[in-house]
């Protein structure tokens, strides 16, 4: 009888160690809890967590390391970029999408010059990404789908991201819930950047994709095991030194807005809050840790396996 050629059998005999040393390192992660970076700050006689989030995550990424579910447990409010009830709108999705409709003259292609243009033709033929549909929207919610698309591909979802993670434990422990930003500003943040500053944004999302799944790895180890230098390599320093008008637009000038309203909760008086925000907001020297260390408050990172910054 001729031996079955189907299954586990017909894999070459080279492949059978790969797919056992994938299936140990992603055994290994998920027994691995997640160390997200993590600061406190200190105000007068309360303190606020600033937790970075990664908003899409893998199967196995529930488990967090004892001091961010201390902190949870030390709170009485937790703040989002998005409140839980505006993350969970259909408002968001629609208004997002009527803010990416193409109102301008013009096409997609005339935004992005020949030689961007070809790279996105390149990029929608390798992974069957719409181009012809996405030709309607502006240059930023490409960029979005771009990133979303090939994070989706690497079996991260957003569903199980740490922002939607905390919504759901804040409900469950009868946490205050808030947001730093309103819908409307999240969506002018994007639909509000001129045309150059939106193929900044498209251009770094291809950039990443075509660094290939190693730089998205690495990216997500760093953010896995909190080591915020590496982190701010992979996330930060790249954009704001190749990409500086886009670094502006969605870093440095959400920051600005957000520092207040942590400030406020710094000196009400009015109990312990944890901030979860995408972990780029907290880092380098226009980061909320700097910022604030730098208007004289007491900032320590919490992590027993860091080093202290």
């Amino acid at each position: 009888m001729a031996p079955d050629r189907t299954g586990a059998a017909a894999r070459p005999w080279w492949l059978v160690p790969a797919l056992l040393l994938g299936l140990l390192l992603s055994t290994a992660a998920m027994a691995t809890p997640v160390q997200p970076p993590l600061w406190k700050v200190s105000g007068k006689g309360q303190h606020v967590y600033l937790l970075g989030s990664f908003h899409l995550l893998r199967a196995g990424d529930e488990r967090l390391a004892d001091e961010v579910t201390a902190a949870l447990g030390d709170v009485d409010e937790v703040v989002f970029e998005l409140a839980p009830e505006d993350a969970d709108s259909p408002a968001l999705r629609v208004a997002l999408l009527q803010a990416a409709q193409r109102r301008r003259g013009g096409t997609l292609e005339q935004d992005l010059g020949p030689a961007l243009w070809g790279r996105l033709q390149d990029h929608a033929r390798r992974t069957g990404l719409p181009l012809a549909q996405l030709s309607a929207f502006e240059p930023w919610f490409v960029s979005l789908t771009v990133s979303i698309a090939e994070l989706q591909r690497h079996r991260f979802d957003p569903a199980l991201g740490l922002d939607r993670q905390l919504m759901r434990a804040a409900a469950a422990a009868g946490h205050d819930t808030a947001g730093l930003e309103r819908v409307e500003d999240q969506v002018a943040a994007l639909s509000g950047m001129d045309v150059p500053t939106q193929v900044q944004m498209l251009e770094q999302s291809l950039d990443q994709v075509g660094d290939g799944p190693g730089a998205l790895e690495d990216m997500y180890a760093a953010w896995r095991t909190g080591d915020a230098a590496r982190l701010w390599e992979a996330m930060g320093a790249e954009m704001k030194r190749e990409h500086p008008a886009l670094y502006r637009r969605i870093n440095v000038a959400r920051n600005e807005a957000w520092l207040p309203r942590i400030e406020q909760r710094l000196r009400s008086g009015g109990g312990n809050v944890l901030v979860v925000v995408g972990a780029l907001h907290l880092l380098g020297e226009d980061g909320l840790v700097e910022r604030l260390r730098a208007r004289g408050y007491t900032v320590r990172r919490v992590c027993r396996g860091c080093s202290a910054r």
